[in-house]
């Protein structure tokens, strides 16, 4: 009679369980890797700057204040802020003053061209850039600032109230980073 194979349950178990970790990566695969303390990781992508929440319905994402030209930003120069605003409430708000301690002035200027507080319409999203309005710009700015560092900037709306947020300067030139505005599906074609 031939002799069967003796099989180990518990063998064969170890070694299924074993199968899925061999199949792990290195520490780029590792959810808890930290990519500043491993420079050679890569940082998922996403928004380039921060993202906060003012209420339940408005919140701002991606801010960053405009790439340098020449590297840095001197004391003195105006800064363009680039930042969306979300309202997916049924009410509007109204942001009516940005403001914080490295700038002196901030100038708003909402859709229609003029100067003062920018309309945050319900369920729409305001995308501030320096293209034109709307847009808001940090005038005579008061610490000089190079790329990623970052400078706090409180946003004031008439009902949401405010929130102050860090503001980093833009580490990519207009056009040449991986961010991509979404197209905001409330306006006309």
């Amino acid at each position: 009679m031939p002799r069967r194979p003796r099989t180990r349950p518990l063998a064969a178990l170890l070694f299924a369980a074993a199968l899925p970790l061999a199949a792990c990566g290195g520490p780029e695969d590792d959810e808890s890797a930290n990519p500043i303390e491993d420079p050679g990781l890569e940082v998922d992508s996403g928004n380039p700057g921060p993202d906060d929440i003012v209420t339940e319905d408005i919140k701002i994402t991606a801010l960053q204040l405009a790439f340098p030209e020449d590297g840095v930003w001197e004391v003195g120069e105006d800064v363009p802020l680039y930042a969306a605003i979300a309202n997916t409430g049924i009410t509007g708000d109204r942001l009516l003053e940005v403001r914080g301690e490295d700038f002196a002035d901030a100038q708003l200027v909402p859709r229609d061209g003029t100067d003062g507080s920018i309309e945050v319409n319900e369920d729409d999203n305001v995308y501030l850039e320096p293209d034109g309005p709307p847009s808001i710009v940090l005038m005579d700015l008061e610490t000089s600032l190079r790329s990623s560092q970052s400078i706090p900037v409180t946003f004031v709306f008439e009902e949401a109230g405010e929130v102050t947020m860090d503001a980093p300067v833009s580490a990519d030139p207009p056009g040449q980073g991986g961010f991509t505005a979404p197209e905001d599906p409330t306006q006309d074609e």
